[in-house]
C-alpha cells in the first residue's frame, strides 16, 4: 500500500485488509502510522542490506567486492520498482522524519560500500582515500538515477548501469592513485 500510494495516500483500513490483522491489531504492534511505515522500511532495509553484503563478501579484490555492492544494490532497487519508489520517494510528504530515516538507511548501505573500500585501501588496490565521502558518492549517484528512472523511465537502468559502474569504479581508482602520487610526490 506504501509503495503503491505513498505514505498519506495508504490508509490503516487498507493495509489491516491486505494482511491478516485487524486495524486493531496493527496498531497493537504499531503505535502509529508512521511507525507502521518505518518498520516496513526497515525491514525492506535489513534484507536489502544483508543482500548487499552477502554478494560482497568473498575472496575476489576488495575492489571487486566494493563493485558487487554497488551492482546488488542498482540491480535490487531496478529490479523491485516498487521497493525503490518505497525507499526513495515515498515519504518524502512526511518531511524531515523520513529524511532522517532515509538518511539512517543509507548510511547502512554506505557503510558496508565504506567497509569493502576500506579493504581496499588497506590492501593497496586503491590509493588512500577518503572512503566514507567515496561511498556517499556512489549512493548519490545510484539515488539520483533512479529517481529519474522512477518519475521520467529514463534512463534506463540497463542502459545506466555500465556507466554507472565505469564512473564510479573507476573514478574511485583514479581519485585513489591522484592520492598515492601526491603523497609519494611528483616524479
Amino acid at each position: 500500500m506504501f509503495a503503491d500510494k505513498g505514505y498519506y495516500g495508504a490508509l490503516v483500513d487498507e493495509v489491516a485488509g491486505a494482511t491478516a490483522l485487524s486495524k486493531g491489531g496493527i496498531y497493537f504492534h504499531f503505535p502509529s502510522k508512521e511507525s507502521l511505515f518505518f518498520a516496513v522500511l526497515d525491514r525492506l532495509a535489513d534484507r536489502l542490506i544483508a543482500r548487499v553484503e552477502r554478494e560482497s563478501a568473498g575472496d575476489a579484490p576488495a575492489l571487486e567486492r566494493a563493485e558487487a555492492a554497488l551492482n546488488t544494490v542498482f540491480s535490487a532497487l531496478t529490479r523491485r520498482r516498487r521497493l525503490a519508489r518505497l525507499l526513495l520517494v515515498q515519504g518524502y510528504s512526511m518531511g524531515n522524519a523520513f529524511e532522517r530515516k532515509r538518511g539512517e538507511l543509507f548510511g547502512r548501505l554506505a557503510g558496508v560500500v565504506k567497509s569493502r573500500l576500506d579493504e581496499a585501501v588497506a590492501l593497496r588496490e586503491i590509493g588512500p582515500l577518503d572512503t566514507s565521502v567515496a561511498s556517499q558518492i556512489w549512493l548519490g549517484a545510484i539515488n539520483e538515477l533512479l529517481i529519474r528512472w522512477l518519475y521520467t523511465g529514463q534512463p534506463s537502468p540497463a542502459a545506466a548501469a555500465s556507466l554507472l559502474r565505469a564512473v564510479l569504479i573507476e573514478g574511485t581508482w583514479a581519485a585513489g592513485a591522484s592520492a598515492r602520487h601526491a603523497v609519494g610526490g611528483r616524479a
